[in-house]
């Protein structure tokens, strides 16, 4: 498995991107994580980047540890991105302007290969990830009171199903507990929740899982 992820060429990941996202698009039988009476408002529509790159040959996914005083997400380990802003007139625009904002990530340093399907978070927010090379190394320069961190896992490390597993987290009464995945630790990091469940229909998208 590990030559095979590792050949792949940003062009075929490109394309088997946007393959999936074709059948995500016709496919009907897919259940959002939170029933719709969960929320009681309108989501925020938000997006992120999935950073990929090239390290010593191998494929890795860059994440980010979000600062321990942020309203939400506090701690966690993410993908950079946020809340769309007036100015954003696309899902890419708002992952890049945000990646550029928490990290120092150029724009122009990103080449976009597509996107996953969207996804509502238990905060309500409606979060559509969008997939793009960066070069590697990096400078970066983390905006503090965001981001504390940025590292990366390798690609094969997270297809390996060893390194994941499912528990199930409790919601208010009467809905049912809903599934939540989780990584092992990597690095000292722990990777779960929307995060995991994007890097999971990544590797689903590559045919990787």
């Amino acid at each position: 498995m590990n030559i095979q992820i590792n050949a792949l060429t940003a062009a075929e990941i490109s394309l088997r991107l946007a393959e999936f996202l074709d059948k995500e698009i016709v496919r009907r039988d897919y259940n959002p994580r939170y029933p719709p009476e969960f929320f009681n408002a309108y989501p925020h529509n938000a997006a992120v980047l999935v950073p990929i790159l090239k390290q010593d040959h191998r494929w890795h996914v860059l994440f980010t540890r979000r600062t321990s005083s942020l309203p939400e997400h506090s701690g966690q380990v993410a993908f950079p991105g946020g809340r769309v802003e007036p100015d954003d007139d696309s899902p890419e625009v708002n992952a890049l302007r945000e990646a550029h904002e928490e990290i120092n990530l150029s724009p122009s340093d990103v080449q976009i290969l597509g996107r996953l399907r969207e996804i509502r978070t238990i905060s309500n927010y409606c979060v559509i990830p969008v997939v793009g090379r960066i070069p590697w190394p990096y400078e970066f320069k983390l905006a503090r009171k965001e981001v504390s961190r940025v590292f990366t896992i390798p690609l094969e490390w997270l297809a390996d199903l060893k390194n994941h597993e499912i528990k199930f987290r409790e919601l208010p009464s009467p809905h049912s507990p809903v599934p939540v995945i989780y990584f092992n630790r990597f690095d000292g990091e722990l990777l779960w929740g929307i995060s995991a469940e994007i890097t999971l229909n990544f590797l689903e998208s590559l045919q990787l899982i």
